[in-house]
């Protein structure tokens, strides 16, 4: 009985430690989601300004129609998926609800012909994935800061925007967790080429040009077509990055408060074995005495 009142003090000593572990990195990555929920405030003013722009650059484009490539669809030979993951676990369900999406797009879109597809993979556990099922993956970026800039995935998204222009694919997809709150987030795929969130009735309503062009308005749509959709993938790289600070934040919480019952329920153990114990010597005392006598 002794080893056993041992073993369940070790167990309890151990699992408190563990909590004491999963509570700080619980509280690091309420942080981090503090300043990626900011961050993602701050970017979507930006948005919202360059929306205008292009929608009032591109006005009579969006009324009555374009040979932009950018902005016309083209007969798709193969579909290109930018997939969003984290590069570490411990973040509950969150890379494999987006993970099982694109699996289940792949397998209904393209019959899992590797011919009509290609992932483009931002996080070391979606390379990981897809690469282990043999997989294409023709660009990757693994190692993605907490708070990642611009600068940090201008490579991987000016490529994508390359690979489109260059007909290297005819349609571009970026797969991630769309976050709503610190306990919910949702799968989202969201189409950024062809560029189809321009809308024409937006175009009619807006107020004549206030914006004054240097130089020509072609050349100002040659360059911020492409910025434009490198915004929204920026964006999106953004939203999900938050996704996963909350997304192990709310893990974290969840294995303390394991953690928490784990040490009760072993404390009512503990306990009770040790009062099973106490028992049994006072009961082994008695019939000494009564021996004696």
């Amino acid at each position: 009985m002794a080893g056993s009142l041992s073993e369940i003090k070790g167990k309890i000593v151990s699992t408190e430690k563990t909590s004491k572990i999963t509570s700080a990195m619980r509280m690091v990555s309420s942080a981090k989601l503090v300043k990626s929920e900011q961050a993602t405030k701050d970017f979507q003013l930006y948005a919202s300004r360059v929306r205008q722009i292009t929608t009032d650059l591109l006005k009579s484009e969006l009324i009555f129609g374009s040979d932009n490539a950018m902005l016309v669809a083209r007969p798709v030979k193969k579909t290109a998926y930018l997939v969003i993951t984290s590069d570490k676990g411990l973040v509950g369900g969150y890379n494999s609800k987006i993970l099982k999406a694109v699996m289940e797009m792949i397998a209904d879109y393209h019959d899992n012909n590797p011919n009509e597809y290609t992932i483009i993979s931002i996080g070391s556990v979606g390379s990981d994935f897809f690469k282990a099922r043999g997989m294409n993956v023709s660009f990757e970026l693994r190692g993605l800061e907490d708070q990642p800039s611009f600068e940090e995935v201008r490579k991987i998204i000016s490529q994508s925007v390359e690979m489109y222009q260059e007909e290297i694919f005819d349609k571009l997809y970026v797969c991630y967790n769309h976050h709503v709150n610190s306990l919910t987030s949702q799968v989202r795929v969201q189409q950024m080429l062809p560029i189809v969130d321009l809308i024409a009735e937006e175009a009619r309503e807006s107020k004549e040009a206030v914006f004054e062009l240097e130089p020509s308005r072609e050349a100002i749509l040659k360059q911020l077509l492409p910025q434009y959709t490198e915004s929204l993938i920026y964006g999106a790289i953004i939203d999900a990055k938050t996704a996963e600070h909350a997304a192990g934040m709310t893990a974290m919480q969840t294995a303390t408060d394991n953690a928490h019952q784990i040490i009760n329920d072993l404390t009512i153990q503990y306990n009770r074995a040790r009062q099973a114990t106490i028992t049994q010597e006072i009961t082994e005392i008695v019939a000494g005495a009564n021996a004696l006598e």
